[in-house]
């Protein structure tokens, strides 16, 4: 029954982060654009931003819905491990939106979603092992 429980509750915030990660990503993908081709930026500066933006938006949502975070941990030690890990997604996304349009030269919005789906498991991951 215990085992039950726990399947569906990582099953219910499975869900509520593939939602939020979902609307993220909306974010991200429609800041990356506008950089890109309303304000003329590079793409990695461009790419940069959209993450940013996009990462105060998934914080606040995954503490306040997705994860069941720690009160015994300080809120401060949270935001600082959750900005840790989202510099380290920003620079994985970085690296991947380089090689793939510089190297492979792939169109930046489709190298953009191949980026968000490797960085939103790494984000889950974290996320779930420090924050809970």
């Amino acid at each position: 029954m215990v085992k039950k429980v726990r399947q569906n509750k990582l099953i219910q915030q499975i869900l509520r982060f593939g939602v939020v990660g979902g609307i993220a990503f909306l974010i991200d993908y429609i800041s990356l654009i506008i950089c890109k081709e309303v304000f003329g930026l590079n793409v990695l500066l461009s790419a940069a931003i959209a993450f940013t933006i996009s990462v105060i938006f998934n914080y606040i949502l995954s503490v306040k819905w997705v994860f069941d975070v720690n009160k015994e941990k300080s809120e401060k030690r949270n935001f600082i491990l959750f900005i840790i890990f989202s510099i380290i997604g920003l620079i994985l996304t970085e690296i991947i939106m380089w090689f793939g349009t510089d190297i492979l030269k792939i169109h930046y919005l489709i190298v953009k979603i191949i980026a968000t789906g490797i960085v939103m498991v790494f984000n889950f991951i974290t996320r779930k092992m420090f924050l809970e």
